[in-house]
């Protein structure tokens, strides 16, 4: 499930809400309880993924060895 950032449009408070789908104007803010909140743009992490080393046989989507068969 994704992490959505809002802003409530009353309080100004940012927050971020674990959720399947956006929904504007139905999530409640933490701080006031209003729900008058709409999505904001957030920034986003990533990780890099790096060739897979000579002989293995993952296709570099183990995250650094978390798969069965990875030995890197």
């Amino acid at each position: 499930m994704p992490i959505y950032e809002y802003r409530c449009q009353e309080c100004r408070e940012r927050f971020e809400v674990l959720h399947l789908s956006p929904v504007e104007g139905e999530v409640e803010c933490p701080s006031c309880h209003r729900q008058n909140a709409r999505r904001v743009m957030s920034s986003f992490a990533c990780t890099g993924v790096s060739a897979p080393s000579a002989g293995h046989s993952c296709s570099g989507g183990c995250s650094g060895g978390s798969c069965s068969s990875c030995s890197h």
